[in-house]
């Protein structure tokens, strides 16, 4: 292969990079980036690190998630829709740091490409500053790799990690959840960002279903329900806290149900999940129906139709379920907490 030099030589550019581009891309991004900052946030962008300033706290504990979009990113690449895989990027981050009490402070991303096209990846981190103000905290940093030869044209991967702080003495780590404690279930907004290798599998290549086709049971096309950004669920727990002690919370991703509740609860209880007590969405009727996949397998691959959980006890179950009602949120009471080995039971 002939490689095309400068009359001076080769440069970065000749070899796929280009140092204008990314100069491009950064004042492209450079407003959406500072929508992003609350309090706290020191320095601008361009610095090597992002600065951020801790403050009233009395004995803080920092709680830090990583996290990717896994193969939702090959339906963004099909449907060439990338406004809203940030979102998804930013939430795998916030949904699991809240988990543990924490409010959410900063994001920072690493976005990787074979070739940079600053109009089209400035509309990844405007999802990802959409992201980050859905998720309350600011896009403090991050990283562009220009790769070339490593990713075909027109792909990319993302991930990034996300710092929150909490009070040690409100840490919600699962140790004070009890026989008789009910579970709040928030709705998801649809598969969010696992299990999507099964969804590919099933719709894309043994259906062979475009993504603009028009399915009659989801109300929409194939794509628009697959390319829904994972709901944020910050401004939910943040509601609940002020006014309620919780307990437990589960962000339900890769694992499910069964997987993912376990990791909450002490050695001497279950949890029991009552199947009926929400209405399931369509989208999973169809991939177990259509892929005639096993229930068991369904309730441990996806969020089927919960995207968080929120344990507490009894007696304060009608007040988060008002709480949640107030902020637009969906809920159900799901299931409770019974004496058990550290199982989650469907029923």
């Amino acid at each position: 292969m002939e490689v095309k030099m400068s009359e001076k030589g080769l440069t970065y550019k000749d070899s796929g990079v280009d140092i204008k581009a990314g100069s491009k891309f950064i004042e492209l991004i450079k407003e959406n980036v500072k929508s992003t900052y609350i309090p706290g946030v020191m320095g601008d962008i361009g610095g090597f690190g992002g600065l951020f300033e801790l403050a009233k706290y009395k004995n803080p504990v920092l709680v830090s998630g990583t996290d990717g979009v896994g193969t939702k990113l090959k339906l963004a690449f099909l449907a060439n829709k990338h406004d809203t895989i940030g979102i998804d990027a930013v939430a795998m981050c916030v949904n699991d740091i809240i988990v543990a009490g924490a409010k959410p402070l900063f994001f920072l991303d690493y976005l990787a490409t074979g070739k940079l096209n600053p109009e089209n990846h400035a509309e990844i981190v405007k999802g990802i500053a959409d992201g980050c103000k859905l998720g309350e905290c600011a896009l403090i940093g991050g990283e562009t790799a220009e790769m070339p030869g490593f990713y075909s044209d027109g792909e990319y991967d993302i991930a990034g990690f996300s710092v929150g702080v909490v009070e040690k003495s409100e840490i919600i780590d699962g140790t004070k959840i009890s026989d008789g404690d009910v579970i709040i279930g928030i709705t998801s907004s649809g598969i969010h960002s696992n299990g999507y290798s099964l969804v590919r599998k099933l719709f894309i290549e043994k259906l062979d279903w475009s993504l603009d086709r028009y399915v009659d049971e989801l109300g929409k096309t194939l794509g628009e329900e697959l390319i829904t950004p994972t709901k944020i669920y910050v401004k939910a727990i943040e509601k609940i806290k002020k006014d309620v002690k919780i307990k437990g919370l589960v962000h339900v991703t890769g694992g499910g149900f069964t997987e993912n509740v376990p990791r909450i609860l002490p050695n001497n209880v279950d949890a029991e999940i009552d199947k009926s007590s929400y209405k399931l969405p369509e989208i999973f009727k169809l991939i177990q129906k259509l892929g005639n996949v096993a229930e068991n397998e369904m309730y441990k691959t996806f969020n089927m139709g919960i995207g968080m959980m929120v344990i507490v006890a009894k007696k304060d179950q009608e007040k988060v379920l008002e709480l949640l009602k107030e902020i637009g949120e969906e809920a159900y009471k799901i299931g409770e907490i019974k004496v058990g080995n550290k199982v989650c039971k469907m029923k």
